[in-house]
């Protein structure tokens, strides 16, 4: 079973380990899995990669400690660190509760 979500992944540097952008959560969210980082509403979301190819809806970030996907579409973008945007493969890693 793959549990990928996406085979392509934008970042901002090889390691996608540079943040992307800074949002604010628009509404409350609580992921089906701990692949998913939760958050409420008003907190500051960090975005490391955007997920492209058939999961174009799932960002990955943080929110203080946590680490996980969720949807682009609860975050108002606020602040861009970086303009590049380098396509990746994702791997297996990625998709993995920590």
């Amino acid at each position: 079973l793959d549990r990928r979500f996406a085979e392509r992944k934008r970042c901002a540097d090889p390691e996608c380990s540079m943040l992307m952008c800074r949002g604010k959560a628009m509404q409350d969210f609580k992921g089906p899995d701990c692949r998913f980082v939760n958050f409420k509403k008003g907190e500051a979301v960090y975005v490391y990669y955007k997920l492209i190819g058939k999961s174009t809806e799932l960002w990955a970030g943080s929110v203080g400690s946590d680490f996980g996907y969720f949807p682009k579409d609860l975050l108002e973008i606020n602040h861009n660190y970086s303009n590049e945007e380098l396509e990746l493969p994702t791997d297996e890693t990625d998709f993995v509760c920590f």
